[in-house]
């Protein structure tokens, strides 16, 4: 039986098997990667898709004050409901980086709601 794929794995890594890109056949793995593509993703750049993406980019020349975070928050949790029903942001949370009074670190922990099993996992970024 052939080996079932579900997307591709983030980050994008040439395939050893030839195709062209490795890809995740395991389910854990490929909703975090579905999460950390839709954050990285601004709107309108997805083909077909122009709503798809959670516009986090815009807050790179923003000032790291409590009205960013806010708005890189609910930028997070809008996508998150919409384009991933099967996932429940069960905290979110940003904070400075250490040695970068520019940067904000955003963490999402997440429970994913789909079949008979729960799982939970996060994913860290750094704006």
């Amino acid at each position: 039986m052939a080996k079932q794929f579900i997307n591709i794995q983030f980050p994008f890594q040439d395939d050893p098997e030839g195709k062209f890109l490795r890809m995740n056949d395991d389910s854990k793995k490929a909703i975090k990667s579905d999460l950390v593509h839709l954050l990285l993703t601004n709107k309108g750049e997805r083909l077909y898709m122009p709503d798809f993406g959670a516009n986090l980019r815009r807050y790179l020349f923003e000032p790291n004050d409590e009205k960013s975070t806010d708005g890189i928050k609910n930028e997070i949790s809008e996508a998150v409901r919409k384009f991933l029903p099967n996932l429940t942001i069960s905290e979110l949370t940003t904070s400075p980086v250490e040695d970068n009074e520019h940067a904000v670190m955003v963490r999402i922990d997440y429970i994913v709601t789909t079949g008979a099993f729960q799982s939970s996992d996060f994913v860290t970024l750094q704006l």
